[in-house]
C-alpha cells in the first residue's frame, strides 16, 4: 500500500509539471512600438509663495513668547514681546511734555487775546501786539513738535511687540525667553500653507519643451496621488537664466491642501519631452518583467515556441506599460506569466 500511494503521488506530480510546461498554456503579447514623447523629470523642492522671517526693529530682552514651531496664527496675533520699560517711560515723558506745552499755549492764547483788546483801545503799540501774536504762534508750534515726538515714542513702544503679518504657520522660533533681540536678528519664521509651489532648475532646451506642452506633473513624497497634474496656466518660467549653470527656474503652483507639500520638501517635476520618431519607443506590460538579483528581463517566445529569458534595460513606466530601452524588438512575443514561463524546459 505505501508503494501504491507513492506511485500515485509521483504520477500526479509529473502530470502537473507536464501541464505547466505546455507552451500553449502561456499567454504572449507583442512588444508594442509607440511614438508618444517620453516624460522627462527634474528634481525640485517645495517652497512657500508667501513667507516671512520676522525680526525686531529695536533691541531688548525677550520677556514673552506666545508661539512655537507648528502653531497656526492669525494676522495681527501677538507672537512675542520685548522688554519695553524704557520705551514706555520715554513715551510717558513725551506725553507730559505735550501737556505742559499745551498749558503754555493756552496761556499765550489768552495773553494774545488781551493784547488785542488793549490795542483796540490804543493802550499798547503795534509792536507789543505783534510780540504777543508771535509768542502765541510759537507756543502752538511747540505743541505740534512735542506731539510729533510723543508719536515717535509711542511708535517705538509698539515695536517691542512682534505680530503676525498674515495668517500662517510658524515654521521656526530660533529664540527662547531671555534671549537678546537685536535689529535684523530672526525671531520667528512664518509661511502661508495655502499658497505653495515647487521650483526646479531646467536647461534652456527643457524649458522650451515644457512651454510646448499643455500640462506638467508633480510628484511629492507622501502624497496620496502618485503624480499630480497641473495645467500650464499655473507654471511660470522665470525670464532669466543662471550665469554659471545656464538653467532657468520653473515654478509650479500647487493646489491648496496638497498632501505631502511642506516648504523644503523634495519634489519631482515631470514634463513631456520632444516628440519621438515613429517606432522609436518600445513597451511591454509591467507584469511581464522579471527581476532576479541585478538582472532584469522578460521571457520572449523563441523559434522553437518555448519562452526564452532575455535581459532588457527598462525606461519609464506609463500606466501598466513600461518602456524597454534595449533587449527586444517590435513584434517580439513576450510572456505575460513570467513565473509559468520559467518552469518550461
Amino acid at each position: 500500500m505505501p508503494y501504491h500511494r507513492w506511485s500515485v503521488a509521483l504520477l500526479f506530480t509529473v502530470a502537473g509539471l507536464a501541464f505547466a510546461a505546455e507552451p500553449d498554456r502561456i499567454a504572449y503579447v507583442p512588444v508594442q512600438a509607440g511614438t508618444q514623447a517620453a516624460m522627462h523629470s527634474s528634481d525640485a523642492r517645495v517652497e512657500a509663495v508667501r513667507d516671512a522671517q520676522l525680526s525686531a526693529q529695536v533691541a531688548g530682552s525677550i520677556v514673552a513668547l506666545q508661539v512655537r514651531a507648528g502653531d497656526r496664527v492669525k494676522a495681527g496675533q501677538e507672537l512675542l514681546r520685548i522688554d519695553a520699560r524704557m520705551a514706555s517711560q520715554s513715551a510717558a515723558a513725551s506725553g507730559a511734555q505735550v501737556a505742559a506745552a499745551q498749558a503754555q499755549a493756552a496761556v499765550a492764547a489768552k495773553e494774545y487775546e488781551r493784547q488785542q483788546q488793549l490795542f483796540a483801545k490804543r493802550y499798547i503799540s503795534q509792536a507789543a501786539l505783534e510780540n504777543a501774536e508771535a509768542r502765541w504762534r510759537a507756543s502752538q508750534a511747540q505743541v505740534k513738535a512735542l506731539q510729533a515726538q510723543a508719536g515717535v515714542a509711542a511708535t517705538q513702544s509698539g515695536l517691542h511687540v512682534l505680530r503676525a503679518p498674515f495668517d500662517g504657520v510658524v515654521a521656526s522660533v530660533p529664540v527662547t525667553l531671555g534671549d537678546m533681540a537685536l535689529p535684523g536678528r530672526p525671531l520667528v519664521t512664518l509661511y502661508d500653507p495655502g499658497a505653495l509651489r515647487i521650483a526646479a532648475a531646467l536647461t534652456q532646451e527643457q524649458a522650451a519643451q515644457l512651454r510646448a506642452g499643455q500640462a506638467v506633473q508633480v510628484e511629492l513624497a507622501g502624497a496620496a496621488d502618485k503624480r499630480l497634474t497641473v495645467a500650464l496656466d499655473h507654471v511660470q518660467v522665470l525670464p532669466t537664466a543662471d550665469a554659471q549653470s545656464h538653467t532657468s527656474i520653473v515654478r509650479v503652483a500647487l493646489p491648496a491642501g496638497t498632501a505631502g507639500a511642506v516648504p523644503g520638501a523634495f519634489a519631482r517635476l515631470w514634463f513631456q519631452g520632444a516628440a519621438a520618431r515613429a517606432g522609436e519607443r518600445l513597451f511591454v506590460p509591467a507584469a511581464s518583467v522579471v527581476r532576479r538579483a541585478e538582472m532584469t528581463g522578460v521571457y520572449v517566445q523563441g523559434g522553437n515556441g518555448k519562452p526564452q529569458l532575455r535581459q532588457v534595460r527598462l525606461g519609464q513606466s506609463e500606466g501598466d506599460q513600461v518602456e524597454v530601452l534595449s533587449g527586444v524588438r517590435a513584434g517580439d512575443q513576450v510572456a505575460l506569466q513570467p513565473q509559468a514561463a520559467a518552469r518550461v524546459r
